[in-house]
C-alpha cells in the first residue's frame, strides 16, 4: 500500500521501518528534517497518493498543524490513523475536520516503548465505528501484539491518558519508596529483591528498576511527554467535573522536573528531585 508516516519520533520511526520492511511504499515526514528512508521535505509530498496516513506527533497543537496542512490533499477513501496521545475533546474535533474531506478517521493511541514498537509488540487502543476499525486492522496487526476496540471516538484517548496516569503514579511511588530505603541504608539489591515477590511488584518496576539502579535517565518515555499527558488527563477530568487531587500533586513534581531542564530525559529522572532534598 501507499502509506504516509507523519512524525518520526521514537515510535513513528520504528513503525515506518517495519512498514517499509513489509513491502509498503512508505513516504515519511517530520517537522525537523531527518536522514531517514523515503523522507520528504514537505508534508504535502509525503501524503501524495497515500491510501493510509499515520499521524504520530507531540500534542493537540501539533496534530492540528498536521491536519490543517494535509486537509487540502485528503480525499474520499483515504484512512487517517491518529496515534498521537491527545484528549477525547481534540480527537472528536480532528475527526470532524478529516471527515469533511470524505476521508476516514481512526483514533489509535497505543502503549508500548521503543523496543515494543521495533519488535512489533505495540498495543493499540482504537476508538471509532467498527467499520473503520476493520478497515485499519490489516495495517495495524503486523505492527502490534494486541488491538483493542475501546468504543466510540474519544474513548480510546481517555483510556490512554488513564493508563499513563497509572504509569506515572506507580513510577513516582517506586522512586519515593526506593529513596526511603536508600536513605535508611538498605541496598538496592535488598529493596528490589523484596519488591519482586511483593504485591506492589509491577511492570513499571521491571522496566524502570534497572534504570533507577544505574542512575540511567536516558529516554524510553520522555518527561515532557508524560507531563503533557498528565495535563491532558487533568483537563479531561475537569470537563467531567472529576477532581484528581493526587494527579494534580504529581503534575507539580513533573513541572519541577521540566523547570530543572530534564524535559528530554526519561520521566523516571524525577528521582533526582528526591536526591536533591536534604
Amino acid at each position: 500500500m501507499n502509506i504516509s508516516v507523519l512524525g518520526l519520533g521514537i515510535i513513528g520511526s520504528a513503525w515506518a521501518k517495519n512498514l517499509i520492511a513489509d513491502g509498503h511504499r512508505v513516504r515519511c515526514w517530520n517537522r525537523t528534517p531527518k536522514n531517514f528512508p523515503n523522507f520528504h521535505a514537505t508534508i504535502q509530498e509525503a501524503v501524495n497518493q497515500a491510501e493510509v496516513i499515520f499521524i504520530i506527533v507531540y500534542d493537540p497543537p501539533a496534530v492540528q498543524s498536521v491536519i490543517e496542512q494535509i486537509q487540502p490533499k485528503l480525499r474520499p477513501g483515504q484512512l487517517v490513523i491518529q496515534s498521537s496521545t491527545i484528549s477525547a475533546k481534540w480527537t472528536r474535533f480532528f475527526a470532524e475536520e478529516v471527515r469533511k474531506t470524505g476521508a476516514w478517521f481512526l483514533e489509535a493511541p497505543f502503549t508500548g516503548s521503543r523496543i515494543a514498537a521495533e519488535q512489533r509488540q505495540t498495543i493499540y487502543y482504537l476508538g471509532g465505528d467498527l467499520e473503520t476499525v476493520e478497515k485499519a486492522r490489516p495495517i495495524l496487526e503486523p505492527l502490534s501484539s494486541v488491538i483493542m476496540h475501546i468504543g466510540p471516538l474519544g474513548s480510546a484517548s481517555t483510556l490512554k491518558l488513564a493508563m499513563n496516569l497509572n504509569i506515572a503514579g506507580i513510577a513516582q511511588t517506586l522512586c519515593e519508596s526506593l529513596m526511603l530505603c536508600r536513605q535508611a541504608g538498605i541496598p538496592d539489591d535488598i529493596y528490589f529483591g523484596a519488591l519482586a515477590p511483593n504485591v506492589a511488584h509491577s511492570g513499571v518496576s521491571d522496566l524502570k528498576g534497572p534504570k533507577l539502579r544505574q542512575h540511567d535517565y536516558s529516554p524510553q518515555f520522555s518527561l515532557k511527554n508524560m507531563t503533557k499527558d498528565l495535563r491532558l488527563a487533568l483537563e479531561t477530568a475537569a470537563e467531567l467535573s472529576l477532581p484528581l487531587e493526587q494527579t494534580g500533586q504529581l503534575k507539580s513534581c513533573y513541572d519541577q522536573g521540566m523547570a530543572a531542564g530534564w524535559s528530554n530525559d526519561d520521566f523516571i529522572g524525577l528521582m533526582r528531585l528526591l536526591e536533591k532534598k536534604p
